[in-house]
């Protein structure tokens, strides 16, 4: 397909969003679009400028017979910054409190703009790590987890509190529930992880952090490694054992007689 600079500039931009970290050869692009080498390589250059200045993204040239291009997407601290300010506000409406200490989340994690906004932010958030999957417990983590992991390109894997028939052989482990102290199990499917992966974990909301330590616990029967951990919000007030974890909100006091609750940043603009 023989296309003008400017249209294969379009096309080729097109492709590296939708193909983040991942390694495509400079043939791959002459090839398709009936270009020479050498101009492939001059759009890049130039689309890799704009990505840059505009804050999209960083486009790595890789050199060898085996080389090419690989893009990283990106987001500015500041656009960043005002994205979860606005959720934070949006947090902070007195109609979200729960029972339990809980806060009302599923408006915002089921709207597509927030969640691959969020996805942004997280996955920008550990875009210096290698990672393979991101996993996530049923149900209510899985938009999150799914939107990060499409920006990461990585397969994500749901880890479940109840033994399906369709999940196949399973792993499970046992595991204290940090908010009622009670013992409960979780599964994960022995073909949904790969052995010796590297995997980030992504929860919507961190109470007593007792899901989080199950989780961790599983990838040890899979010998693979926590990268790290992102929650959407955490809830502050909760004594929990020493974790390190990203969050984007903090909720630091919940008032459920004056129904009234205070969101802060998390830490994940934390240097």
């Amino acid at each position: 397909m023989k296309l003008r600079r400017s249209e294969r500039m379009v096309v080729i931009s097109n492709y590296l969003i939708n193909n983040p970290y991942k390694l495509t050869s400079l043939n791959t692009f002459a090839s398709q679009y009936e270009a020479a080498k050498s101009s492939i390589s001059e759009d890049i250059a130039i689309i890799k400028k704009a990505f840059e200045e505009s804050r999209i993204g960083e486009i790595k040239t890789v050199t060898g017979a085996s080389g090419g291009v690989i893009f990283t997407p990106s987001i500015a601290e500041a656009d960043a910054k005002a994205i979860v300010e606005d959720l934070r506000l949006r947090l902070s409406e007195s109609d979200r409190i729960l029972p339990g200490g809980y806060i009302y989340l599923s408006d915002l994690l089921s709207t597509p703009k927030i969640l691959q906004s969020v996805g942004r932010i997280i996955a920008n958030a550990f875009k210096n790590e290698e990672i393979d999957a991101v996993m996530t417990v049923a149900t209510k983590g899985v938009p999150l987890a799914n939107a990060v992991a499409n920006i990461l390109n990585v397969p994500f894997v749901i880890v479940r509190r109840d033994l399906k028939i369709t999940e196949g052989s399973t792993v499970s482990v046992n595991y204290v529930s940090g908010s009622s102290d009670r013992i409960e199990k979780m599964f994960l499917s022995k073909r949904s992880l790969k052995p010796n992966s590297r995997v980030l974990i992504v929860d919507d909301f961190l109470k007593g952090g007792g899901t989080i330590s199950g989780m961790v616990s599983l990838l040890t029967e899979f010998d693979s490694t926590l990268v790290g951990v992102a929650v959407f919000a955490e809830n502050s007030q909760e004594k929990r054992d020493k974790m390190n974890y990203k969050s984007l909100l903090r909720v630091s006091e919940i008032d459920v007689k004056n129904n009234t609750v205070k969101v802060e940043l998390g830490n994940i603009f934390e240097k």
